[in-house]
């Protein structure tokens, strides 16, 4: 519910300022900006005494190539344990491209696309462990919304996905994973900051 109080918000704002700008207006990108931008995610699960936590951050750097066009380069790190105590880490490294359709304008919606590539580790709780390697496509639509000349809030909104993962031992077969989420229930949120 908090989520979707949120997109609300950020849309009637920014759907305000779409017909309304002057030049006054607040933030927005043109061709040769620089952001640096980054999400963080965690969460925690309970079931009776047994417990999950789940922590995920995702540092990204962009250059503005054109006037609605940026690349951007991201980095993920994530950590989770599991109810039975086995634990997960992942560290990946992506490169994307962003379509802007309103960059100069305070609020602007967008598509994402980009490639990235995960290193996940799996440590049960008895010893040992198991790496997998993975591979993935995405394209996402989302939102941008300047709260300051330099600083904006970031949503994207589902995903249409493609994934390739494989287990790091001799004979591993791959598991392909294809999908679409459009929904509310899938929705990221991030900060970006324009130098």
């Amino acid at each position: 519910m908090k989520k979707l109080l949120f997109m609300t918000a950020i849309a009637v704002f920014g759907l305000s300022n779409v017909n309304a700008q002057d030049e006054n207006t607040i933030g927005g990108f043109e061709k040769g900006d620089v952001y640096v931008s980054g999400s963080v995610g965690f969460s925690n699960t309970k079931v009776a005494d047994f417990k999950s936590n789940n922590f995920n951050f995702s540092p990204s750097v962009g250059y503005f190539i054109s006037e609605n066009i940026a690349l951007e380069l991201n980095l993920l790190i994530g950590s989770g344990e599991n109810f039975n105590e086995d634990k997960t880490t992942a560290f990946g490294a992506g490169l994307g491209a962003t379509y802007f359709f309103t960059p100069s304008d305070q609020f602007s919606f967008t598509l994402g696309a980009g490639a990235t590539y995960v290193n996940d580790k799996f440590e049960p709780n008895g010893g040992g462990e198991s790496k997998s390697n993975t591979f993935a496509f995405a394209i996402a639509p989302g939102v941008n919304y300047f709260v300051s000349d330099a600083i904006a809030l970031r949503a994207s909104i589902g995903a249409l996905s493609y994934a390739s993962s494989k287990e790091d031992v001799d004979g591993a077969e791959a598991v392909n994973t294809f999908g679409l989420n459009l929904n509310l229930s899938d929705i990221n949120f991030g900060v970006t900051y324009k130098f």
